[in-house]
């Protein structure tokens, strides 16, 4: 009897061995892939590198998730503090490139991811929808909240970035439900556009973006610029990274087809890239690009104006981790006049595998100097050039 009583036991272990094998098999591809060590890394200030003539100093610290920055026109840095559920203004106020005062512009907001400031209002991309905020006492508190839109799906990609055409149009970016799949929502994986402020004539932009994280719009041609975020899975160098400049109505090819000539391996055929709009520039796989800012400001010497800055937050799905810095891409006017370039590093460090922040936002300031918010540590960066 007693023996026939173990048996159930020591089956049951058995099982449990024989399950806990076989997903170890099933995992190892994956895990030989993921760099999720890094990502769980403590987090602390980093020792950003910039080039020679350049220089690097804390704006901002102790703050919970910031993601995209925005410069509004009393001169402030408005922060979309996503940890927090609030966005919040610091300033300079002696003007010596750190923040001494900061004031909570809006709270009790649903994970801000975004900002853009259009008539008087300031317009934050929240997981479901857009909220339009506005300080019409000059108090500098918004005290009159409207939400516009809160009908997006927030499950899966859960950002959502808003930005403003030329001619007052505006338009949202969400990315897709899942890694790669068909969705049954339109609007995801795409950027739509609305006849204007007001959230009206709701239509789709551009789709086929898995997942266009940063929006911006080119200071000259008033043309819209985007990064996204390739799927994973495919091994530690596909599909690239990439840079688009969105037409109205184009087809940017995902889950099919990605950066206009990869075909999927689940999703794809043959045929399957055939219409579909080329990217500006390939980058590295899974540095996850997000935030991005043409640089318009004086203070960079003048190889820098006009080119492109892009925050890159860092692999996860990588066995050698990459990104964790902000790269530059030299143009003449909307067409790259070089490879992309590391500027700003520092945040990863290679032999350790580790990385003590993560870039997000990027934004230009009055003073010239190029501002990049970190979200794994809290902090907002500021670089200059002081070189004469």
């Amino acid at each position: 009897m007693s023996s026939d009583r173990r048996w159930p036991r020591y089956g049951l272990l058995a099982g449990i061995g024989v399950c806990a094998l076989v997903g170890w098999f099933v995992a190892r591809p994956f895990l030989a892939q993921t760099s999720l060590e890094t990502l769980a890394s403590p987090a602390g200030p980093s020792q950003v590198r910039v080039p020679p003539g350049f220089a690097v100093n804390l704006f901002a610290g102790d703050l919970n998730g910031p993601r995209f920055i925005r410069f509004g026109p009393d001169g402030a840095l408005y922060v979309a503090e996503r940890g927090a559920d609030r966005i919040l203004a610091l300033s300079d106020v002696d003007g010596d490139g750190v923040a001494e005062r900061r004031r909570v512009f809006a709270g009790d907001l649903n994970r801000p991811h975004s900002l853009a400031f259009h008539r008087r209002a300031w317009y934050v991309g929240v997981p479901s929808g857009v909220v339009r905020l506005e300080d019409g006492d000059g108090d500098g508190v918004a005290e009159q909240r409207q939400v516009l839109i809160d009908d997006y799906p927030i499950f899966g990609h859960s950002t959502r970035t808003v930005e403003f055409l030329p001619d007052g149009r505006m338009v949202v970016s969400i990315g897709s439900s899942c890694n790669v799949c068909e969705e049954s929502d339109p609007r995801r994986a795409a950027v739509v556009v609305y006849d204007g402020p007001q959230a009206t004539g709701e239509r789709i932009f551009a789709r086929g973006l898995r997942n266009a994280v940063g929006l911006a719009v080119h200071p000259t041609s008033g043309e819209l610029w985007a990064t996204n975020n390739g799927r994973d899975l495919l091994g530690d160098d596909l599909p690239p990274e990439a840079i688009y400049l969105l037409r109205d109505g184009a087809d940017y090819g995902w889950p099919r087809c990605h950066n206009g000539t990869i075909e999927d391996p689940d999703f794809g055929s043959p045929g399957a890239c055939r219409g579909v709009a080329m990217p500006v520039v390939d980058m590295q796989a899974h540095s996850a690009p997000l935030g991005l800012v043409f640089y318009t400001g004086e203070n960079f010497p003048a190889a820098y104006r006009g080119d492109l800055f892009i925050a890159f937050h860092g692999s996860w799905n990588r066995s050698v981790p990459t990104g964790y810095k902000v790269v530059r891409l030299p143009l003449d006017g909307s067409r790259p006049r070089g490879p992309v370039e590391d500027f700003a590093t520092g945040w990863l460090d290679q032999q350790g595998q580790t990385a003590l922040g993560r870039p997000v936002g990027l934004a230009v300031g009055p003073d010239g100097a190029l501002y990049v918010s970190d979200d794994k540590a809290g902090m907002i960066y500021r670089i200059r050039y002081i070189r004469p």
